[in-house]
């Protein structure tokens, strides 16, 4: 079940979190297919965030 629209960013970011100590513990050498395509799309999905971080800023410090 996906995350409720209320709270998806702040699930996501407390689940990436936990995806980065496991990519710095070396816990990517032995995945399965599964958790192999997981991790090229958090990769292809983190790069089209960094290409949108100045509308992100942007769009956090309107809603100050």
């Amino acid at each position: 079940m996906g995350n409720m629209s209320y709270c998806r960013f702040e699930n996501t970011s407390r689940d990436l979190l936990d995806c980065l100590d496991a990519i710095q513990s070396g816990e990517i050498d032995d995945l399965n297919d599964y958790e192999q395509s997981g991790l090229r799309g958090i990769l292809e999905y983190a790069k089209e965030i960094v290409d949108m971080e100045e509308e992100i800023i942007d769009s956090l410090e309107n809603q100050e």
